[in-house]
Parts: structure tokens; C-alpha cells; sequence
């Protein structure tokens, strides 16, 4: 997968942190890399592989995806830095999960989710997209990862169809399932917006993931394992998977 930039959201730890660490050891690394936290006391290890880093440049922003403010910084951070060239790739990964079950939700925590699964990625798209359509027009022909991409960290659990269906451990956090689904519904909207400018959207689950955020205990994929495959499968994408919902192999999903 050949990319000149990445902008990853909620890279400080988890899928964020994993994406920092094998994109910048591709063959063909992007030649810079920006990676937002929310909080600096947990930059250990993505500060680590800054330092260790060898052929791209790793540019740390620190970005609250619900801080207008913060999002603002960044985009001008990113302009700073690549100019006319463009942003080829945002991967929205920030995200967050609080359990509390139905009949005793909140409007803390239907707002809670919303607010950084939902509105966060949106929100983020809409200050990024002038550096991605800089990128898009720089190529003509078809839509590709290389070219300029949106990719959304959603999950299995967003889908309307199958809740109550398949893994129905997740009913346990309607909060968060609700987030993900109008995650779902607004990239599809954006994507259908931007399809003229050859930007690529795609809504993919990276799988149960062992992080802090999907448990460690009885999550089934390591980090590795997932992000490997979703790079993978990033390198495959065309015009066919715009606006689609699919596994971190590219398995299509129904919203």
C-alpha cells in the first residue's frame, strides 16, 4: 500500500497505535504519519516508535475529537506539512465504549457515545476534507487508498439488521451500538457527497479486538493480527467498495 500521508485519530494506544506501527514499517512507508491523542500521559510507546521510526516522519497532534478548537490546530498542522499535496488517508479510529444496559440508559450515555463515535469522525472529516480533496485532484482515474481516503473504524455491533441476531453479547451496550450504526448512516451520506471528488469511504470492523477498549480477556484477535489484515485489504479497495460496510477483510456487511 502506497500512501504519502496518514492521519490517524486515537493513536496513542489500541488499533490507533498498532496503524502507527505498521505503517511506518511498510517497505514503502507514508512519508509522514500524523498521529492524534487525547491525553499526553499515555505516549510511551507511540513516542517509542517515532524515535525508532526510519523512513517516514511521525508527527504527534494532540486532538480531542469532540474539540472543535483541537480538530481545527490539526488540520492546520497537517496543511503546514504537506501543502499541495494533500491528505491521501484519514482513518477515523478514535472511539469509545461505556456498558450501561437497557432499561437503565442515560442521556449521558447516549450523548457520551454519540459525541465521540459518532459526531467526532464527522466533525473531523468535514476540517480534513479540503487536504483531501488537494490529494484526490492530483490524480485522475479511479478511487483508491493511494489516491485520497476516508476509512471509519466502525463495527459488526452498528448493524441494524443483525442486532439481536448475532453476537448478542453486545445488546449490553446499546449506547454504543446506536453510535456506530449513525456512524454508519453518516459515512454513507459523506460518501455519497464526495464521490464526484474521488475520495474513497469505506466503514470497516477491525474484529474483536484485545485492546482496553474491546477487553482483553475475551476479545479473539490480537492487535497485530487485525490491523495487519486491514492494511492488506486497504490496498485492494476501488470505487466498488465506496460507501460499503465490510470486515477488516473485505467481506461485505449488511448496515
Amino acid at each position: 500500500m502506497k500512501v504519502e500521508s496518514v492521519m490517524i485519530t486515537g493513536a496513542n494506544r489500541g488499533i490507533g497505535l498498532e496503524f502507527v506501527k505498521q505503517l511506518s514499517q511498510l517497505d514503502e512507508p507514508p512519508k509522514y504519519i500524523f498521529a492524534t491523542y487525547r491525553s499526553a500521559d499515555s505516549l510511551k510507546e507511540l513516542n517509542g516508535i517515532k524515535e525508532s521510526a526510519q523512513k517516514t516522519r511521525i508527527i504527534l497532534i494532540k486532538m480531542d475529537v469532540t474539540s472543535l478548537e483541537e480538530i481545527e490546530v490539526a488540520k492546520q498542522i497537517v496543511e503546514e506539512t504537506v501543502g499541495d499535496r494533500g491528505l491521501n488517508l484519514l482513518i477515523n479510529n478514535a472511539g469509545a465504549v461505556k456498558m450501561v444496559t437497557f432499561p437503565n440508559l442515560t442521556t449521558e450515555n447516549l450523548e457520551f457515545h454519540y459525541k465521540i463515535n459518532t459526531e467526532g469522525p464527522i466533525l473531523v472529516t468535514q476540517m480534513m476534507l479540503p487536504c483531501l480533496e488537494k490529494a484526490a485532484s492530483l490524480q485522475s482515474g479511479g478511487m483508491s487508498v493511494s489516491r485520497a481516503a476516508i476509512l471509519n473504524m466502525t463495527s459488526l455491533a452498528g448493524s441494524i439488521k443483525n442486532a439481536g441476531f448475532e453476537f448478542t453479547q453486545d445488546l449490553h451496550v446499546p449506547g454504543y451500538k446506536i453510535s456506530k450504526a449513525a456512524l454508519n448512516m453518516a459515512m454513507r451520506v459523506i460518501g455519497a457527497l464526495v464521490k464526484d471528488k474521488g475520495i474513497l469511504v469505506v466503514m470497516m470492523c477491525p474484529g474483536w479486538v484485545k485492546t482496553d477498549m474491546g477487553g482483553r480477556e475475551n476479545a479473539q484477535l490480537e492487535p497485530e493480527e487485525s490491523i495487519a489484515a486491514m492494511i492488506k485489504t486497504l490496498s485492494t479497495l476501488d470505487e466498488s467498495s465506496h460507501a460499503c460496510y465490510m470486515d477488516r477483510l473485505g467481506n461485505p456487511y449488511p448496515f
